[in-house]
């Protein structure tokens, strides 16, 4: 059998369409068809991946050497997860699919391991909603996290981003970077920082705080610095934010009133 039958065989064996053989090891449907048809051969690279999916050697997978009848003719499991070779440990693609994507594409073992699908669970995920050590997605979670949306993880980017370093439109984190809001150990905002040092071209609010408006209970400076225990009222503070930033969120109001004790 040579290597485009046996293509052929393992892939239907394991009930995938070219399309889902494509998707798990990086290349697109018409490619998997050239193969299957013997019009081309895969690069080593790909040979390699594909020897890992269907755990066995190069030389079996093209035809040099015999195949174990009973490791090539295991029958694929109805929840397409299984044990293979240390390449992937675990993987499960759900059969329902939304835009050609899996709902569901759990994909674990040692290596960079992608998984991707509307949601995607893996060592390195892309999703809608997507958790992986590296993840990118609507919604992202994991150590290094791209979302949309939402990302949360130590180091996050997104327009809502939660972690060790935040960088997003509203950012949480030890370190936080953001454009309208930023809390943190390290807050720096160009609309409001809050945090044990913080830094914006607006309002500043902190231990040591830097801003137009800079209200420190240790240091501040800037345009308009109001320390802790300077005399100021909270009608005075109030009116001055409100004065320099009409839009400033109501609940900026209590935030300040708890600073000035």
């Amino acid at each position: 059998m040579n290597f485009a039958e046996h293509l052929t065989a393992l892939r239907k064996q394991r009930g995938w369409s070219q399309e889902e053989l494509g998707n798990q090891i990086g290349v697109t449907r018409q490619t998997v068809s050239k193969w299957e048809m013997g019009q081309s051969t895969p690069e080593l690279e790909k040979l390699v991946e594909l020897s890992r999916l269907f755990g066995m050697s190069i030389d079996q997978l093209v035809g040099l050497e015999e195949t174990d009848r009973e490791g090539a003719a295991s029958p694929y499991r109805q929840a397409r997860s299984e044990v293979r070779s240390p390449g992937v440990c675990y993987e499960y693609i759900s059969p329902i699919k939304v835009f050609s994507l899996p709902l569901i594409h759990i994909r674990l073992g040692y290596g960079p391991q992608l998984a991707k699908g509307i949601i995607a669970i893996g060592n390195c995920a892309v999703g809608v909603v997507a958790i992986g050590s590296g993840s990118l997605g609507l919604i992202a979670f994991g150590g290094l996290s791209l979302g949309l949306l939402l990302a949360f993880g130590g180091l996050s980017l997104g327009l809502v981003a939660l972690g060790g370093v935040a960088v997003g439109g509203f950012a949480v984190g030890g370190c936080a970077i953001g454009q309208w809001l930023a809390a943190g150990g390290g807050a720096f905002s160009n609309y409001l920082a809050i945090g044990g040092g913080a830094w914006s071209g607006g309002l500043a609010i902190g231990g040591s705080a830097y801003g137009h408006i800079a209200i420190g209970t240790n240091e501040a400076s800037g345009w308009f610095p109001i320390l802790l225990g300077g005399g100021y009222t909270m009608e005075e503070v109030w009116g001055l934010v409100k004065a320099q930033f009409p839009h400033m969120w109501g609940w900026v109001r209590d935030l300040i009133q708890w600073a000035l004790g």
